[in-house]
């Protein structure tokens, strides 16, 4: 499939552009080693902070704050030991990094933006706490390939729709591009946008979802660098 005429991209953040979920899991191992539970596996683990970030979620959204509060509750709910005010600051510390680490684009992005930004108008879309969203924008120094960035708190059928209706977007000239099926490709496809599927192997576990393919709007890349073969 090669898309010549103009289109408008729309395109995902953490995990499309730049490395995002290596970091968290890396806090979650620091946390699993200092939890130092007596029988409960790090899956086991997880597995418990998944239904406290489930649950959270929709009420606080994403984004590193809320993954210390899911942390904290974690710690509370499994730990063995009376709790006192070190632990915490130590969960903290953990979740901290995330915010200081360098931001690591994903090998072929940039270049790969500059080459569609002059072909086709760019948005960004993700979810998350806005100002933490921001920063790592401009850090990345990828803005200027961008016409327009929407932050939302959470990325459905219904915020596509929203989006679609404000930048008054043409669907059949839209293409949403990411790694998540639950937040880039499903609800985008179910807006009766296009999508471009583009895996990441540490795709945070609860983006995880079958992805749909819609009458023939999706298409499926191993590497973001591969758009330019396309658009």
């Amino acid at each position: 499939m090669i898309i010549r005429d103009r289109q408008h991209l729309i395109v995902d953040a953490d995990d499309t552009l730049w490395e995002n979920n290596i970091y968290f899991e890396r806090a979650f191992e620091q946390f699993c080693d200092f939890l130092a539970h007596s029988s409960m596996s790090p899956p086991e683990v997880r597995a418990v902070l998944d239904e406290i970030e489930i649950v959270n979620n929709k009420v606080h959204g994403y984004g590193t704050a809320n993954f210390a509060r899911n942390l904290t509750e974690c710690y509370h709910k499994l730990v063995e030991r009376d709790v006192d005010e070190q632990d915490l600051v130590m969960i903290m510390s953990f979740t901290e990094q995330i915010l200081h680490h360098p931001i690591e684009l994903i090998p072929g992005v940039e270049e790969t933006l500059e080459y569609l930004s002059l072909r086709h108008d760019l948005t960004l879309f993700t979810k998350g706490n806005p100002e933490e969203q921001k920063l790592k924008l401009d850090r990345s120094g990828l803005a200027i390939y961008f016409g327009h960035t929407a932050i939302v708190k959470e990325k459905d059928a219904a915020s596509y729709s929203a989006l679609v209706q404000e930048r008054r977007l043409d669907p059949e000239r839209a293409w949403m591009i990411g790694n998540s099926p639950k937040s880039d490709i499903n609800p985008a496809l179910e807006a009766g946008l296009n999508a471009v599927f583009v895996p990441h192997e540490h795709t945070w576990r609860l983006e995880h979802e079958e992805v749909r393919d819609c009458g023939g709007r999706l298409l499926r890349l191993e590497r973001f660098a591969e758009l330019k073969n396309h658009f």
